[in-house]
């Protein structure tokens, strides 16, 4: 299935060594070699978009992939725009523990949640 990934778009995401080691670990865990790190923005939240992070099995239509020492990460055609330069770290710490998204493109913004170009 590796070779059909150099067909499809890509994205400007970052994943994280620290993060695509939790990924690598999680999936282990799991016993899935199948399974890819979806990101998408969807409507919702106090700023209009939030963020939905899970692992998925399926490519869809438009979807861009890019694979980071055999992390897949894969991000819908919507959220392309919404998520360029986006940077997915993992923070294990007293404070928090989980996946973190620094996204430049949500820095300030207050949008409605409806209206996507």
């Amino acid at each position: 299935m590796t070779d059909t990934i150099n067909e499809l778009p890509t994205h400007e995401v970052e994943l994280t060594a620290t993060a695509a080691d939790k990924v690598r670990s999680l999936l282990e865990q799991e016993g899935r070699d199948d399974l890819r790190l979806r990101v998408a923005v969807q409507p919702g939240g106090c700023s209009g978009l939030i963020y939905q992070l899970y692992f998925d099995e399926r490519l869809l239509d438009g979807d861009a992939v890019r694979d980071f020492d055999g992390v897949e990460v894969v991000v819908d055609k919507m959220s392309v725009p919404y998520l360029a330069g986006a940077t997915i770290d993992f923070a294990d710490s007293i404070e928090k523990q989980g996946f973190t998204i620094d996204n430049p493109n949500a820095a300030g913004s207050c949008a409605c949640g409806e209206s996507f170009h």
